[in-house]
């Protein structure tokens, strides 16, 4: 029997630059192109299958980003997240099989740059306050739910994240926080939905030694990047995740 394992060349092609992207992101550096690893994938296979075979490759990396971070956390507003984030990953599970992740995608990928314009062309005065916690509320369930379909539950979280203004490590390590669990929270229900097969599995395990080093790559970078200029690289990552989810979602053949 042949050993279940995905050996088309042209899959590997996106997946490894994939796998780093998302490390690379996962690490709080450029945080925003690790919503492009799926949409990269999906190029070679399906994008429920990309999401699968990523499973255990993100939960490598959260491990290591929670390391990495352990003692920057800021937990009154891991608690407030949270919840809304889990409520985001039911809504996902639940309409999975209804929705086109295409769909979804062209909607996260408006949604991005859309406040990307906002910030740039209207950005915030010196002083103004944080977001309101109901916009938060919504934007973190809408983060869950993203995140469940594509992996793509970085620009919705970034757009109520992003004007707290939190130090980039606290910043980065807040995230990892929030995504370790969401990730965590999706092994069961992607189980159930027949996702987690034995040709995903072995495939992802082929991708495992490509975490570290993203990640890796993420974090000295992070750890050296003046505050400006990570948010600027953070805007970056999510202009590029924005026009690739939309032309996905609504223009791709």
């Amino acid at each position: 029997m042949d050993f279940p394992l995905i050996t088309d060349p042209g899959f590997y092609a996106v997946a490894v630059p994939a796998v780093l992207l998302l490390g690379i992101s996962k690490s709080g550096f450029g945080s925003g192109f690790g919503s492009l690893a799926v949409p990269l994938m999906a190029m070679a296979v399906t994008v429920p299958q990309a999401a699968a075979i990523l499973m255990p490759v993100l939960l490598v990396m959260d491990i290591l980003g929670l390391h990495a971070y352990r003692a920057h956390f800021d937990w009154k507003l891991i608690r407030f997240l949270l919840p809304f984030g889990l409520l985001g990953t039911v809504v996902g599970t639940l309409l999975f099989k209804v929705l086109d992740s295409h769909l979804v995608a062209g909607i996260v990928g408006a949604c991005t740059l859309l406040f990307l314009a906002q910030r740039l062309l209207f950005p915030p005065r010196p002083g103004a306050g944080a977001p309101p916690r109901w916009l938060g509320a919504v934007l973190t369930t809408v983060s869950g739910f993203t995140s469940f379909v594509a992996h793509a539950g970085g620009p919705p979280i970034n757009a109520y994240a992003i004007p707290l203004r939190l130090p980039p490590l606290v910043y980065t390590a807040t995230m990892a926080v929030f995504f370790f669990v969401l990730n965590l929270s999706k092994w069961i229900p992607y189980a159930w939905l027949g996702l987690l097969d034995m040709r995903n599995m072995a495939t992802s395990v082929a991708l495992l030694p490509l975490a570290p080093v993203g990640v890796l790559i993420g974090v000295r970078l992070a750890r050296r990047i003046d505050p400006v200029l990570f948010y600027r690289f953070v805007y970056a990552g999510m202009l590029l995740t924005g026009v690739k989810l939309l032309w996905d979602g609504f223009f791709a053949a």
